[in-house]
């Protein structure tokens, strides 16, 4: 199909250290389109919860080192719209306009989603998901990436949602409908440390949304909002399952316990 592209994996830190499976799960979905997909093995942490913090000092090494070694790539993909925001984005302080190798990596980082759907065109992913599904729309890929709609935009303009169109295509899945389909669970990064009352107040009510919609498994691009709500899940002993993205256009099983 595209085997001749030079596809870079860019994987977020905390899914390396706490989810690798979305990681292997999102290679094995690239693998599946005829990509050859290689994983830098240097690379870090993008930088983005430094500068969100506002310790810009810290971040820049991050930026400049995650630059140098994806410029070489055609297009780098990522299982997760807030790294890719924070590329896209946020790295624009950190170099000069005319900087070659910055411009290539800002203009060629794509989420799963988005790479599957805008570049590929991926119409439909052969797998089969007999259960009832929640999606969740990160903040950062809604209000940034701008890979679904999000209310405030009004109906007069319309995004296709990357993360509905492939998850539609699965056999026997049934995606249910939310009461407010675009509000944040309350993770924000460092925002569920500073505000954690607030935080948790937020997560338990996106969790209560899938439940009234009869969510068997809630699902995002983001595993750090899936973070967020799994950990008020398990806390509460509630039912509902957790998984990536990726892992479901994997072909992963809904684990007993809730997939890692």
């Amino acid at each position: 199909m595209t085997a001749a592209r030079r596809i870079g994996l860019f994987v977020p830190c905390y899914v390396d250290q706490l989810y690798p499976d979305v990681a292997m799960a999102t290679l094995e979905v690239l693998e599946k389109q005829g990509l050859s997909v290689e994983f830098p093995s240097q690379q870090t942490c993008c930088g983005q919860p430094m500068a969100n913090t506002g310790c810009d000092g810290q971040a820049e090494p991050l930026a400049r080192r995650m630059v140098s070694l994806f410029a070489g790539y055609e297009h780098i993909v990522c299982p997760s719209g807030s790294c890719v925001a924070m590329v896209r984005h946020h790295y624009k302080s950190f170099f000069s306009a005319d900087d070659a190798a910055y411009q290539h990596v800002r203009k060629n980082t794509f989420e799963l989603t988005e790479y599957l759907t805008d570049v590929l065109k991926v119409e439909r992913i052969p797998v089969r998901f007999p259960h009832r599904v929640g999606l969740h729309s990160s903040c950062h890929g809604l209000r940034e990436l701008r890979l679904g709609h999000s209310s405030e935009l009004g109906r007069g303009v319309p995004t296709q949602d990357r993360a509905r169109h492939l998850l539609s295509g699965l056999q026997d899945i049934t995606l249910v409908d939310l009461t407010r389909p675009d509000e944040c669970c309350g993770f924000g990064g460092t925002f569920a440390v500073a505000e954690e009352a607030v935080s948790t107040m937020m997560g338990c009510d996106r969790i209560a949304d899938h439940e009234r919609a009869g969510a068997e498994v809630i699902t995002a691009g983001d595993m750090s909002c899936l973070m967020h709500m799994e950990g008020l899940i398990k806390r509460q002993k509630k039912p509902t399952r957790i998984m990536h993205i990726a892992q479901i256009l994997a072909g992963r099983p809904v684990a007993a316990g809730g997939p890692r």
